[in-house]
């Protein structure tokens, strides 16, 4: 460990902005700890907080980056959870430990894990997965916490129901590995028949072209029968969310978790009431899901779906393919032969 590092930051608004800094390594206070960061997976709203999405940060420079998988290299004071040489994920809403809700002083997600060395308390993390190396593992706290969330803690997924998931991206794919891992029936949306054809090796057991059918709805009824579906993880608001009312089945739950195409949406009433559905926001989750969920991939041997990996000094290249879409995750390497050698 080095008296300095390197981190990304940035100052106005643009992927342009994105400069890369040398900054005094941090020192774990009381409760915290240290960690080498090895990867930090990329989200969507990476993009929207360096397009501006939380305010003008011009006077105080921001490090981005929420998702990261490390090493502790060093403890604070009274810190038992952790020992030096551990490996962590850490979990995006910070305080939030169990319960139905996060407590009021909890905050929604940190920042600044775009840095070689990362300080923060030790309850923020968790162990990484065994069986995951640390590309992989830094997929989970967001993405996969989000589906396991979806389908599993608050939706009671079962064997036999059946799921409707919308996209390629890293949420949906997270889905699609966990429904047919618990045995439900995946139906998957995209516009790509390509990204279609590979995730069918995923567990996706019927593909729907929105594109060619843009009723996907009725599409999503025909192959159930007329019953629709149990679940479906709605990622494109809009008139999408409409959609996805007369696609889920009487009882059923659509889980709104995305917003690729609008940032609203407008429903008709009486579907709602005389289907008796659920319409859940989703925003990501506690530790002791992140837990279990972690538990559960060591179990099923489940393995994220990276799209492509980055060198820490190719962040940049990593937003312009964070844009365009991908197929799963996009993972900066922050470890790797350059930073190391820094």
């Amino acid at each position: 460990m080095t008296t300095e590092m390197k981190k990304w930051e940035i100052t106005a608004r643009g992927d342009a902005n994105l400069r890369m800094v040398t900054a005094s390594t941090p020192l774990p206070k009381p409760g915290e700890i240290l960690i080498e960061a090895d990867a930090v997976s990329l989200n969507y709203r990476e993009g929207w907080i360096i397009d501006g999405g939380m305010g003008d940060f011009s006077d105080k420079p921001l490090t981005p980056g929420a998702d990261v998988a490390g090493r502790v290299v060093a403890l604070g004071e009274n810190v038992t959870r952790f020992s030096v040489g551990d490996r962590v994920i850490d979990n995006d809403i910070v305080g939030w430990l169990d319960g139905d809700a996060p407590p009021p002083d909890s905050k929604s997600f940190q920042l600044g894990r775009l840095a070689q060395y990362v300080a923060a308390p030790a309850e923020w993390f968790i162990a990484a997965p065994r069986s995951l190396d640390d590309a992989a593992a830094s997929t989970l706290p967001v993405a996969g916490l989000t589906a396991w969330m979806a389908l599993v803690e608050l939706g009671k997924l079962r064997a036999g129901q059946t799921v409707v998931v919308q996209g390629t991206g890293g949420v949906a794919l997270f889905a699609v590995q966990f429904a047919s891992a618990m045995g439900a029936r995946v139906i998957l949306t995209s516009s790509s028949d390509e990204k279609l054809e590979r995730a069918r090796a995923l567990g996706a057991t019927d593909l729907i072209n929105r594109h060619r059918t843009p009723d996907w709805h009725k599409a999503v009824r025909d192959l159930t029968g007329g019953r629709g579906a149990d679940h479906i993880l709605e990622m494109v608001g809009g008139d999408n969310v409409q959609k996805s009312l007369e696609a889920i089945a009487v009882g059923g739950r659509i889980s709104i978790v995305g917003l690729l195409e609008a940032p609203d949406f407008r429903i008709t009433i009486l579907p709602l009431l005389f289907g008796r559905a659920s319409i859940i926001g989703i925003g990501v989750g506690h530790r002791r899901a992140l837990e279990d969920m972690v538990r559960a991939v060591d179990r099923i041997g489940l393995k994220p779906v990276i799209d492509s990996r980055y060198s820490f000094a190719e962040l940049p290249k990593a937003m312009t393919h964070l844009r365009r879409g991908a197929f799963g995750k996009v993972v900066v390497q922050v470890r790797d032969s350059e930073t190391a050698a820094a």
